[in-house]
Protein backbone atom coordinates (compact mmCIF):
# COMPACT_ATOMS: atom_id res chain seq x y z
CA UNK A 1 0.00 0.00 0.00
CA UNK A 2 1.34 3.50 -0.95
CA UNK A 3 1.78 5.79 2.25
CA UNK A 4 1.19 9.23 1.65
CA UNK A 5 0.52 12.23 3.47
CA UNK A 6 -2.33 14.26 3.14
CA UNK A 7 -2.04 16.60 0.29
CA UNK A 8 0.46 19.49 1.44
CA UNK A 9 -1.05 22.42 1.95
CA UNK A 10 0.18 25.77 3.49
CA UNK A 11 0.20 25.07 7.02
CA UNK A 12 -0.99 27.02 10.04
CA UNK A 13 2.19 29.41 10.20
CA UNK A 14 1.55 30.48 6.42
CA UNK A 15 -2.24 31.05 7.03
CA UNK A 16 -1.56 34.36 8.38
CA UNK A 17 0.89 35.68 5.27
CA UNK A 18 -1.99 34.30 2.99
CA UNK A 19 -4.85 35.84 4.41
CA UNK A 20 -2.51 39.43 4.47
CA UNK A 21 -0.93 39.40 0.70
CA UNK A 22 -4.50 39.65 -0.97
CA UNK A 23 -3.99 37.92 -3.87
CA UNK A 24 -6.54 38.23 -6.26
CA UNK A 25 -8.26 34.67 -7.05
CA UNK A 26 -9.35 34.01 -10.66
CA UNK A 27 -11.94 31.57 -9.29
CA UNK A 28 -14.09 34.39 -7.69
CA UNK A 29 -13.31 37.70 -8.79
CA UNK A 30 -15.57 40.22 -10.60
CA UNK A 31 -15.90 40.81 -14.10
CA UNK A 32 -16.61 44.66 -13.96
CA UNK A 33 -19.63 46.46 -13.73
CA UNK A 34 -21.26 47.72 -16.70
CA UNK A 35 -19.27 51.24 -17.57
CA UNK A 36 -21.51 54.67 -16.76
CA UNK A 37 -21.35 57.63 -18.45
CA UNK A 38 -23.10 60.94 -17.30
CA UNK A 39 -23.29 64.24 -19.10
CA UNK A 40 -24.53 67.42 -18.55
CA UNK A 41 -24.88 69.82 -15.60
CA UNK A 42 -27.74 68.18 -13.92
CA UNK A 43 -26.25 64.78 -13.86
CA UNK A 44 -28.73 63.49 -11.38
CA UNK A 45 -31.44 64.40 -13.67
CA UNK A 46 -31.05 61.85 -16.00
CA UNK A 47 -30.67 58.00 -16.35
CA UNK A 48 -26.45 57.22 -17.21
CA UNK A 49 -25.70 55.66 -20.83
CA UNK A 50 -24.17 52.54 -20.41
CA UNK A 51 -21.57 50.75 -22.13
CA UNK A 52 -22.53 47.97 -24.89
CA UNK A 53 -21.16 44.90 -25.62
CA UNK A 54 -20.57 46.30 -28.96
CA UNK A 55 -18.40 49.04 -27.18
CA UNK A 56 -20.83 51.97 -27.76
CA UNK A 57 -22.15 53.98 -24.66
CA UNK A 58 -26.00 54.32 -25.43
CA UNK A 59 -29.30 54.77 -22.96
CA UNK A 60 -30.33 51.88 -20.82
CA UNK A 61 -33.42 50.06 -22.46
CA UNK A 62 -34.73 46.44 -22.39
CA UNK A 63 -35.71 45.36 -25.57
CA UNK A 64 -32.49 44.02 -27.06
CA UNK A 65 -30.92 43.75 -23.28
CA UNK A 66 -29.90 39.86 -23.27
CA UNK A 67 -28.25 41.36 -26.53
CA UNK A 68 -26.39 44.35 -25.43
CA UNK A 69 -25.65 43.80 -22.06
CA UNK A 70 -23.07 40.90 -20.41
CA UNK A 71 -24.01 38.94 -17.65
CA UNK A 72 -22.40 40.16 -14.46
CA UNK A 73 -23.49 38.63 -11.14
CA UNK A 74 -22.93 40.16 -7.88
CA UNK A 75 -19.43 38.43 -6.36
CA UNK A 76 -18.93 37.39 -2.95
CA UNK A 77 -17.05 38.91 -0.51
CA UNK A 78 -13.17 38.30 -1.17
CA UNK A 79 -12.54 34.55 -0.20
CA UNK A 80 -9.18 36.10 2.14
CA UNK A 81 -11.56 38.42 4.14
CA UNK A 82 -14.32 36.34 4.17
CA UNK A 83 -12.46 33.39 6.01
CA UNK A 84 -11.68 35.23 8.84
CA UNK A 85 -15.32 35.83 9.87
CA UNK A 86 -18.86 33.94 10.26
CA UNK A 87 -20.15 36.83 7.97
CA UNK A 88 -22.62 36.70 5.11
CA UNK A 89 -20.86 36.01 1.95
CA UNK A 90 -22.93 38.17 0.00
CA UNK A 91 -21.56 42.15 -0.33
CA UNK A 92 -22.86 44.57 2.10
CA UNK A 93 -24.11 48.17 1.48
CA UNK A 94 -20.39 49.15 2.84
CA UNK A 95 -18.80 46.84 -0.03
CA UNK A 96 -19.08 49.74 -2.95
CA UNK A 97 -16.62 47.81 -5.46
CA UNK A 98 -18.67 44.43 -5.23
CA UNK A 99 -22.57 45.38 -3.98
CA UNK A 100 -24.60 46.38 -7.21
CA UNK A 101 -26.32 49.62 -7.30
CA UNK A 102 -28.99 50.41 -8.90
CA UNK A 103 -27.96 50.74 -11.88
CA UNK A 104 -26.60 47.49 -12.51
CA UNK A 105 -29.12 46.04 -11.40
CA UNK A 106 -31.56 47.45 -13.71
CA UNK A 107 -28.84 46.70 -16.21
CA UNK A 108 -29.09 42.52 -15.41
CA UNK A 109 -32.55 42.70 -15.30
CA UNK A 110 -32.61 44.19 -18.79
CA UNK A 111 -31.10 41.11 -20.19
CA UNK A 112 -34.34 38.74 -19.28
CA UNK A 113 -35.76 38.01 -22.57
CA UNK A 114 -39.39 38.04 -21.22
CA UNK A 115 -39.87 35.10 -23.02
CA UNK A 116 -43.17 33.64 -24.11
CA UNK A 117 -42.43 30.55 -22.23
CA UNK A 118 -40.10 31.15 -19.44
CA UNK A 119 -38.85 28.01 -18.80
CA UNK A 120 -37.28 29.42 -15.36
CA UNK A 121 -40.62 29.63 -14.27
CA UNK A 122 -41.44 26.37 -14.48
CA UNK A 123 -41.04 22.69 -13.12
CA UNK A 124 -37.91 22.25 -14.58
CA UNK A 125 -36.78 25.86 -13.75
CA UNK A 126 -38.48 27.17 -10.38
CA UNK A 127 -40.23 25.00 -7.87
CA UNK A 128 -42.48 27.71 -6.56
CA UNK A 129 -43.10 29.20 -10.12
CA UNK A 130 -42.11 32.52 -9.10
CA UNK A 131 -43.00 34.85 -11.75
CA UNK A 132 -39.64 35.70 -12.58
CA UNK A 133 -39.93 37.51 -16.23
CA UNK A 134 -42.63 40.09 -14.29
CA UNK A 135 -40.41 40.79 -11.58
CA UNK A 136 -37.37 41.56 -13.59
CA UNK A 137 -39.32 44.52 -15.20
CA UNK A 138 -40.34 45.36 -12.50
CA UNK A 139 -36.97 45.81 -11.70
CA UNK A 140 -35.70 47.42 -14.68
CA UNK A 141 -38.72 49.43 -14.00
CA UNK A 142 -37.66 50.64 -10.44
CA UNK A 143 -41.18 49.38 -9.23
CA UNK A 144 -39.72 47.37 -6.06
CA UNK A 145 -42.55 47.51 -4.14
CA UNK A 146 -44.55 45.45 -7.11
CA UNK A 147 -41.64 43.58 -7.25
CA UNK A 148 -42.02 41.91 -4.08
CA UNK A 149 -45.74 41.83 -4.19
CA UNK A 150 -45.01 39.39 -7.30
CA UNK A 151 -42.27 37.95 -5.64
CA UNK A 152 -44.11 36.98 -2.29
CA UNK A 153 -47.21 35.72 -4.01
CA UNK A 154 -45.09 32.52 -4.81
CA UNK A 155 -42.23 32.32 -2.79
CA UNK A 156 -42.99 32.92 0.98
CA UNK A 157 -39.05 33.59 1.94
CA UNK A 158 -37.45 34.73 -0.87
CA UNK A 159 -34.44 36.33 1.34
CA UNK A 160 -34.24 32.46 2.35
CA UNK A 161 -33.86 31.16 -1.76
CA UNK A 162 -31.85 34.86 -2.70
CA UNK A 163 -29.32 33.23 -0.32
CA UNK A 164 -29.09 29.81 -0.27
CA UNK A 165 -30.92 28.09 -3.51
CA UNK A 166 -28.55 26.59 -6.38
CA UNK A 167 -30.94 28.46 -8.54
CA UNK A 168 -32.32 25.83 -11.19
CA UNK A 169 -34.01 28.78 -12.89
CA UNK A 170 -30.57 29.84 -14.26
CA UNK A 171 -30.19 26.92 -15.59
CA UNK A 172 -33.01 26.79 -17.30
CA UNK A 173 -33.22 30.24 -18.45
CA UNK A 174 -33.91 30.48 -22.27
CA UNK A 175 -31.08 33.24 -22.60
CA UNK A 176 -28.86 30.47 -21.92
CA UNK A 177 -29.09 28.58 -24.78
CA UNK A 178 -27.00 30.86 -26.75
CA UNK A 179 -25.45 33.03 -23.93
CA UNK A 180 -25.07 33.51 -20.04
CA UNK A 181 -28.23 33.02 -17.96
CA UNK A 182 -30.25 35.90 -16.16
CA UNK A 183 -28.55 36.79 -12.96
CA UNK A 184 -32.04 35.74 -11.29
CA UNK A 185 -30.75 34.73 -8.07
CA UNK A 186 -28.78 38.43 -7.74
CA UNK A 187 -32.38 40.32 -8.44
CA UNK A 188 -34.32 38.31 -6.24
CA UNK A 189 -31.70 38.60 -3.16
CA UNK A 190 -31.82 42.32 -4.12
CA UNK A 191 -35.97 42.55 -4.43
CA UNK A 192 -36.30 41.24 -1.03
CA UNK A 193 -33.71 42.91 0.66
CA UNK A 194 -34.84 46.39 -0.50
CA UNK A 195 -38.18 45.85 0.29
CA UNK A 196 -37.28 44.99 3.70
CA UNK A 197 -35.12 47.84 3.98
CA UNK A 198 -37.72 50.05 2.66
CA UNK A 199 -40.09 49.11 5.06
CA UNK A 200 -42.39 47.21 2.63
CA UNK A 201 -42.73 43.80 4.32
CA UNK A 202 -44.72 44.07 7.28
CA UNK A 203 -47.48 41.76 9.42
CA UNK A 204 -50.42 41.00 7.92
CA UNK A 205 -53.02 39.93 10.77
CA UNK A 206 -55.82 37.96 8.93
CA UNK A 207 -58.94 39.75 9.57
CA UNK A 208 -60.66 36.86 10.59
CA UNK A 209 -60.10 33.44 12.12
CA UNK A 210 -61.81 30.25 11.46
CA UNK A 211 -62.47 28.79 14.39
CA UNK A 212 -60.28 25.43 13.19
CA UNK A 213 -56.71 24.90 14.31
CA UNK A 214 -53.40 22.98 12.70
CA UNK A 215 -50.21 22.21 14.56
CA UNK A 216 -47.21 21.91 12.47
CA UNK A 217 -44.22 19.87 13.66
CA UNK A 218 -41.08 21.09 12.66
CA UNK A 219 -40.26 24.55 11.97
CA UNK A 220 -37.82 24.25 8.71
CA UNK A 221 -38.57 26.01 5.25
CA UNK A 222 -41.55 23.52 4.43
CA UNK A 223 -43.15 24.01 7.96
CA UNK A 224 -43.00 27.63 7.70
CA UNK A 225 -43.96 28.37 4.81
CA UNK A 226 -47.53 26.15 5.71
CA UNK A 227 -48.05 28.00 8.73
CA UNK A 228 -47.71 31.36 7.03
CA UNK A 229 -50.14 29.99 4.17
CA UNK A 230 -52.24 28.53 6.84
CA UNK A 231 -52.28 31.58 8.99
CA UNK A 232 -53.15 33.63 6.33
CA UNK A 233 -56.00 31.43 5.23
CA UNK A 234 -57.52 32.15 8.94
CA UNK A 235 -56.68 29.15 11.20
CA UNK A 236 -55.15 29.22 14.17
CA UNK A 237 -51.79 27.33 13.82
CA UNK A 238 -49.38 26.48 16.45
CA UNK A 239 -45.63 25.01 15.24
CA UNK A 240 -43.65 22.69 17.25
CA UNK A 241 -40.00 22.67 16.71
CA UNK A 242 -37.69 20.11 19.02
CA UNK A 243 -34.74 22.04 19.13
CA UNK A 244 -34.25 25.02 21.16
CA UNK A 245 -34.62 28.42 18.60
CA UNK A 246 -37.30 27.92 15.62
CA UNK A 247 -35.77 27.60 11.90
CA UNK A 248 -35.17 24.35 11.69
CA UNK A 249 -31.99 23.53 8.91
CA UNK A 250 -32.33 27.19 7.95
CA UNK A 251 -31.46 27.80 11.60
CA UNK A 252 -28.96 24.91 12.25
CA UNK A 253 -28.16 23.18 9.31
CA UNK A 254 -27.00 25.97 7.19
CA UNK A 255 -23.94 28.33 8.37
CA UNK A 256 -24.24 31.43 9.43
CA UNK A 257 -21.66 32.76 6.00
CA UNK A 258 -24.45 31.52 3.95
CA UNK A 259 -27.54 32.49 5.88
CA UNK A 260 -27.45 34.87 8.56
CA UNK A 261 -29.51 33.68 11.42
CA UNK A 262 -30.55 37.83 12.02
CA UNK A 263 -32.03 36.96 8.32
CA UNK A 264 -34.09 33.63 10.03
CA UNK A 265 -35.17 35.04 12.92
CA UNK A 266 -36.73 38.41 11.49
CA UNK A 267 -38.89 36.48 9.09
CA UNK A 268 -40.06 34.00 12.08
CA UNK A 269 -40.83 37.58 14.43
CA UNK A 270 -42.94 38.68 11.61
CA UNK A 271 -44.56 35.40 11.38
CA UNK A 272 -45.33 35.52 15.10
CA UNK A 273 -46.45 39.09 14.85
CA UNK A 274 -49.07 37.90 12.22
CA UNK A 275 -50.49 35.50 14.70
CA UNK A 276 -48.60 32.40 14.73
CA UNK A 277 -47.58 30.26 17.94
CA UNK A 278 -44.47 28.95 18.08
CA UNK A 279 -43.30 26.59 20.21
CA UNK A 280 -39.49 25.41 21.07
CA UNK A 281 -37.92 22.36 23.10
CA UNK A 282 -40.92 20.33 21.84
CA UNK A 283 -40.02 16.92 20.75
CA UNK A 284 -43.19 15.39 19.62
CA UNK A 285 -43.34 11.44 20.73
CA UNK A 286 -40.73 12.28 23.18
CA UNK A 287 -41.68 14.88 25.51
CA UNK A 288 -44.96 15.79 24.05
CA UNK A 289 -47.45 12.78 23.34
CA UNK A 290 -48.49 13.28 19.94
CA UNK A 291 -52.02 11.63 20.62
CA UNK A 292 -52.73 14.06 22.81
CA UNK A 293 -51.44 16.77 20.17
CA UNK A 294 -53.75 15.44 17.16
CA UNK A 295 -57.08 15.84 20.56
CA UNK A 296 -56.22 18.86 20.87
CA UNK A 297 -56.00 20.15 17.00
CA UNK A 298 -58.19 19.93 13.96
CA UNK A 299 -55.63 19.29 11.55
CA UNK A 300 -51.84 17.81 12.08
CA UNK A 301 -48.99 18.41 9.92
CA UNK A 302 -45.79 16.82 9.84
CA UNK A 303 -42.71 18.30 7.91
CA UNK A 304 -39.83 16.92 10.41
CA UNK A 305 -37.01 16.43 7.84
CA UNK A 306 -34.82 13.72 6.73
CA UNK A 307 -32.60 13.81 9.32
CA UNK A 308 -31.35 10.04 9.72
CA UNK A 309 -27.74 10.54 7.74
CA UNK A 310 -26.24 8.01 5.32
CA UNK A 311 -23.27 6.40 7.54
CA UNK A 312 -20.39 5.22 5.78
CA UNK A 313 -20.19 1.22 7.42
CA UNK A 314 -15.97 0.42 6.93
CA UNK A 315 -13.30 -0.33 9.91
CA UNK A 316 -12.15 1.81 11.77
CA UNK A 317 -15.97 3.78 11.68
CA UNK A 318 -15.93 4.13 15.90
CA UNK A 319 -12.61 6.10 16.14
CA UNK A 320 -12.63 9.35 17.86
CA UNK A 321 -12.60 12.09 15.27
CA UNK A 322 -14.98 10.90 12.69
CA UNK A 323 -18.67 13.16 12.87
CA UNK A 324 -21.76 13.64 10.62
CA UNK A 325 -21.64 16.66 8.79
CA UNK A 326 -24.94 17.94 10.41
CA UNK A 327 -23.65 17.01 14.01
CA UNK A 328 -20.43 19.43 12.82
CA UNK A 329 -22.57 21.90 11.12
CA UNK A 330 -25.25 22.45 14.34
CA UNK A 331 -22.76 22.31 16.99
CA UNK A 332 -20.81 25.38 15.62
CA UNK A 333 -23.48 27.52 14.91
CA UNK A 334 -24.91 26.78 18.49
CA UNK A 335 -21.81 28.08 19.83
CA UNK A 336 -21.29 30.95 17.51
CA UNK A 337 -25.18 32.09 18.59
CA UNK A 338 -24.08 31.50 22.38
CA UNK A 339 -20.99 33.66 21.98
CA UNK A 340 -23.40 36.42 20.14
CA UNK A 341 -25.25 36.03 23.19
CA UNK A 342 -22.39 37.03 25.49
CA UNK A 343 -21.44 33.13 26.60
CA UNK A 344 -17.76 33.19 27.25
CA UNK A 345 -15.63 30.44 25.59
CA UNK A 346 -14.47 29.18 29.06
CA UNK A 347 -18.23 28.17 29.23
CA UNK A 348 -18.25 26.05 26.48
CA UNK A 349 -18.26 21.82 26.89
CA UNK A 350 -16.06 20.27 24.30
CA UNK A 351 -18.96 17.83 24.23
CA UNK A 352 -21.18 20.08 22.66
CA UNK A 353 -18.72 21.26 20.05
CA UNK A 354 -16.04 19.55 17.12
CA UNK A 355 -13.38 22.10 16.23
CA UNK A 356 -11.14 21.53 13.43
CA UNK A 357 -8.58 24.54 14.42
CA UNK A 358 -5.03 22.92 13.32
CA UNK A 359 -6.26 20.01 12.04
CA UNK A 360 -5.97 18.20 8.81
CA UNK A 361 -9.38 18.18 7.83
CA UNK A 362 -11.23 15.04 5.39
CA UNK A 363 -14.85 15.64 3.78
CA UNK A 364 -16.59 13.02 2.55
CA UNK A 365 -18.82 13.47 -0.19
CA UNK A 366 -19.65 16.83 -1.75
CA UNK A 367 -22.62 19.05 -2.36
CA UNK A 368 -24.28 22.07 -0.60
CA UNK A 369 -23.54 20.32 2.51
CA UNK A 370 -19.75 19.21 2.07
CA UNK A 371 -18.86 22.34 0.83
CA UNK A 372 -20.74 24.26 3.83
CA UNK A 373 -18.11 22.05 5.84
CA UNK A 374 -15.12 22.83 4.22
CA UNK A 375 -15.96 26.68 4.65
CA UNK A 376 -16.61 26.03 8.26
CA UNK A 377 -13.24 24.30 8.71
CA UNK A 378 -11.49 27.01 6.64
CA UNK A 379 -13.25 29.76 9.58
CA UNK A 380 -11.73 27.25 12.66
CA UNK A 381 -8.26 27.61 10.96
CA UNK A 382 -7.72 24.23 9.80
CA UNK A 383 -4.54 22.75 9.06
CA UNK A 384 -5.67 21.68 5.64
CA UNK A 385 -8.56 20.82 4.22
CA UNK A 386 -9.38 18.06 1.32
CA UNK A 387 -13.04 16.58 -0.28
CA UNK A 388 -13.63 13.53 -1.49
CA UNK A 389 -16.25 13.11 -4.25
CA UNK A 390 -17.21 9.29 -5.74
CA UNK A 391 -18.15 10.88 -9.08
CA UNK A 392 -15.39 11.58 -11.87
CA UNK A 393 -15.03 15.30 -12.20
CA UNK A 394 -17.87 16.86 -14.04
CA UNK A 395 -17.59 17.87 -17.97
CA UNK A 396 -17.18 22.00 -18.40
CA UNK A 397 -20.07 21.91 -20.91
CA UNK A 398 -23.21 19.82 -20.85
CA UNK A 399 -22.91 16.66 -21.71
CA UNK A 400 -25.49 15.16 -24.30
CA UNK A 401 -27.73 13.21 -21.85
CA UNK A 402 -28.08 16.65 -19.81
CA UNK A 403 -30.00 18.80 -22.38
CA UNK A 404 -31.32 22.18 -21.11
CA UNK A 405 -33.33 23.26 -19.63
CA UNK A 406 -32.32 20.35 -17.36
CA UNK A 407 -30.33 21.34 -14.22
CA UNK A 408 -26.58 21.91 -15.72
CA UNK A 409 -24.23 18.79 -14.27
CA UNK A 410 -21.23 20.74 -15.22
CA UNK A 411 -18.10 21.29 -13.47
CA UNK A 412 -18.24 24.40 -11.29
CA UNK A 413 -16.78 26.17 -8.05
CA UNK A 414 -18.56 26.82 -4.88
CA UNK A 415 -17.40 29.22 -2.21
CA UNK A 416 -16.17 27.10 0.06
CA UNK A 417 -14.05 25.56 -2.75
CA UNK A 418 -12.82 29.35 -3.83
CA UNK A 419 -11.65 29.81 -0.30
CA UNK A 420 -9.49 26.69 -0.30
CA UNK A 421 -7.94 27.64 -3.61
CA UNK A 422 -7.20 31.45 -2.30
CA UNK A 423 -5.60 30.30 1.15
CA UNK A 424 -3.75 27.32 0.42
CA UNK A 425 -3.13 27.27 -3.70
CA UNK A 426 -5.62 24.47 -4.90
CA UNK A 427 -8.78 23.38 -4.82
CA UNK A 428 -9.86 21.11 -2.77
CA UNK A 429 -11.12 18.27 -4.75
CA UNK A 430 -10.32 14.75 -5.01
CA UNK A 431 -12.96 12.69 -7.51
CA UNK A 432 -13.56 9.29 -8.03
CA UNK A 433 -12.09 7.67 -5.03
CA UNK A 434 -14.08 5.78 -1.88
CA UNK A 435 -13.13 5.57 1.64
CA UNK A 436 -12.12 2.21 2.03
CA UNK A 437 -10.69 1.92 5.92
CA UNK A 438 -10.81 4.35 8.99
CA UNK A 439 -6.77 4.34 10.94
CA UNK A 440 -6.39 5.01 14.56
CA UNK A 441 -3.99 5.07 17.06
CA UNK A 442 -3.23 3.68 20.31
CA UNK A 443 -5.70 6.12 21.74
CA UNK A 444 -8.80 5.19 19.74
CA UNK A 445 -8.09 8.63 18.21
CA UNK A 446 -8.44 8.53 14.05
CA UNK A 447 -4.84 9.35 12.27
CA UNK A 448 -5.62 8.43 8.93
CA UNK A 449 -7.45 6.95 6.42
CA UNK A 450 -7.59 4.90 3.31
CA UNK A 451 -8.70 5.39 -0.03
CA UNK A 452 -9.01 3.01 -3.71
CA UNK A 453 -9.67 4.71 -6.84
CA UNK A 454 -12.76 4.10 -8.43
CA UNK A 455 -14.38 3.31 -12.09
CA UNK A 456 -18.46 4.57 -12.67
CA UNK A 457 -19.87 1.61 -14.52
CA UNK A 458 -23.67 0.49 -15.07
CA UNK A 459 -23.24 -1.14 -11.79
CA UNK A 460 -21.77 1.57 -10.04
CA UNK A 461 -18.75 2.21 -8.65
CA UNK A 462 -16.20 -0.87 -8.96
CA UNK A 463 -12.64 -0.22 -6.96
CA UNK A 464 -10.14 -0.17 -8.76
CA UNK A 465 -7.10 -2.38 -7.49
CA UNK A 466 -3.60 -1.18 -6.29
CA UNK A 467 -4.80 2.48 -6.25
CA UNK A 468 -5.31 2.25 -2.57
CA UNK A 469 -3.64 5.90 -0.66
CA UNK A 470 -3.27 6.60 2.96
CA UNK A 471 -4.37 10.09 4.12
CA UNK A 472 -3.53 11.82 7.12
CA UNK A 473 -6.33 13.36 8.85
CA UNK A 474 -7.77 13.75 12.66
CA UNK A 475 -11.68 15.02 11.79
CA UNK A 476 -13.19 13.07 9.33
CA UNK A 477 -16.59 14.71 8.51
CA UNK A 478 -19.21 12.43 6.82
CA UNK A 479 -21.36 14.36 4.10
CA UNK A 480 -22.83 11.39 1.98
CA UNK A 481 -26.52 12.62 2.23
CA UNK A 482 -30.04 11.94 4.34
CA UNK A 483 -32.04 8.87 3.73
CA UNK A 484 -35.04 9.36 5.74
CA UNK A 485 -36.90 10.86 8.47
CA UNK A 486 -36.24 9.51 12.01
CA UNK A 487 -39.06 7.16 12.48
CA UNK A 488 -40.45 7.62 15.87
CA UNK A 489 -43.16 10.06 15.11
CA UNK A 490 -44.29 7.65 12.22
CA UNK A 491 -44.18 4.81 14.50
CA UNK A 492 -46.38 6.34 17.08
CA UNK A 493 -49.17 7.26 14.65
CA UNK A 494 -48.85 4.12 12.25
CA UNK A 495 -48.28 5.39 9.57
CA UNK A 496 -47.65 4.24 6.03
CA UNK A 497 -43.91 4.70 4.76
CA UNK A 498 -42.78 4.17 0.92
CA UNK A 499 -39.73 2.26 -0.08
CA UNK A 500 -37.00 4.50 0.76
CA UNK A 501 -38.58 5.04 4.54
CA UNK A 502 -40.45 8.35 4.38
CA UNK A 503 -43.91 9.23 5.39
CA UNK A 504 -46.23 7.95 2.28
CA UNK A 505 -48.52 10.98 1.24
CA UNK A 506 -48.79 11.59 -2.74
CA UNK A 507 -47.59 14.80 -4.24
CA UNK A 508 -50.14 17.49 -4.64
CA UNK A 509 -52.33 15.48 -2.07
CA UNK A 510 -50.18 15.05 1.44
CA UNK A 511 -52.55 13.35 3.21
CA UNK A 512 -51.19 9.93 5.19
CA UNK A 513 -52.49 6.96 5.96
CA UNK A 514 -53.93 8.67 9.48
CA UNK A 515 -57.09 10.95 8.47
CA UNK A 516 -56.09 14.26 9.28
CA UNK A 517 -52.97 13.91 9.71
CA UNK A 518 -50.50 15.66 6.72
CA UNK A 519 -46.97 15.44 5.93
CA UNK A 520 -44.95 17.49 3.56
CA UNK A 521 -41.07 18.89 2.76
CA UNK A 522 -37.93 16.20 2.99
CA UNK A 523 -39.63 13.99 5.23
CA UNK A 524 -42.09 12.97 2.32
CA UNK A 525 -40.29 13.64 -1.07
CA UNK A 526 -36.72 12.87 0.58
CA UNK A 527 -33.47 15.14 1.16
CA UNK A 528 -34.19 18.45 -1.51
CA UNK A 529 -33.76 21.68 -1.65
CA UNK A 530 -34.94 24.82 0.17
CA UNK A 531 -37.19 26.14 -2.37
CA UNK A 532 -38.72 22.29 -2.91
CA UNK A 533 -39.38 22.30 0.98
CA UNK A 534 -41.20 25.40 0.28
CA UNK A 535 -43.42 24.55 -2.46
CA UNK A 536 -44.48 21.42 -0.55
CA UNK A 537 -45.43 23.62 2.37
CA UNK A 538 -46.91 25.56 -0.08
CA UNK A 539 -49.27 22.52 -1.31
CA UNK A 540 -49.79 21.20 2.43
CA UNK A 541 -51.29 24.05 3.31
CA UNK A 542 -53.74 23.86 0.74
CA UNK A 543 -54.73 20.39 1.24
CA UNK A 544 -54.82 20.46 4.92
CA UNK A 545 -57.48 23.70 4.43
CA UNK A 546 -59.58 21.67 2.26
CA UNK A 547 -59.61 18.95 4.55
CA UNK A 548 -60.28 22.02 7.61
CA UNK A 549 -62.92 23.53 5.75
CA UNK A 550 -64.94 19.80 4.82
CA UNK A 551 -64.59 19.34 8.68
CA UNK A 552 -65.97 22.42 9.42
CA UNK A 553 -68.81 22.00 7.37
CA UNK A 554 -69.67 19.02 8.86
CA UNK A 555 -69.56 20.24 12.23
CA UNK A 556 -71.78 22.98 11.62
CA UNK A 557 -74.35 20.20 9.57
CA UNK A 558 -74.61 18.48 12.63
CA UNK A 559 -74.56 21.31 15.12
CA UNK A 560 -77.59 22.41 12.65
CA UNK A 561 -79.63 18.85 12.85
CA UNK A 562 -79.76 18.89 16.36
CA UNK A 563 -82.00 21.80 16.34
CA UNK A 564 -84.18 21.04 13.16
CA UNK A 565 -87.01 20.24 14.90
CA UNK A 566 -86.94 23.68 17.42
CA UNK A 567 -89.10 26.15 15.80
Amino acid sequence: MLSLRSVSRFRATNFARMMSSKTPNPIDVDTGKHELWREGINDHDNEPMVRRRDGTLQPLEKLRGFINYQRNPEPYRDPLERVTDWGELNPTSEDIDLKHNETERKVQAARCMDCGTPFCSTHSGCPVNNKIPEWNTLVYEDQMQSAIDRLHSTNNFPEFTGRVCPAPCEGACVAGLVDNPVTIKNIEYAIVDKAWEDGYIVPRVPKTRTGMSVAIVGSGPSGLAAADQLNQMGHNVTVFEREDRIGGLLMYGIPNMKLSKDTVDRRVDLLRQEGIEFVTNANIGENIDINELRSNFDALTLCIGATMPRDLPIPGRDLKGIHFAMEFLTKNQKRLLMTSEGALESTWSKDDFITAAGKDVIVIGGGDTGTDCIGTSMRHRCRSVTNFELMPVPPNERAEDNPWPQWPRVYGVDYGHAEVAAVFGEDPRVYSVMTKEFLGDEDGNLRALVTQEVEITDKGPVPIDGTEKEWETDLAILSMGFIAPESYVSDELGLEVDQRNNIHAIYGDYRTSTEGVFAAGDCRRGQSLVVWAINEGRGVADACNAFLEKKKEAEMGSADSKFAGLV
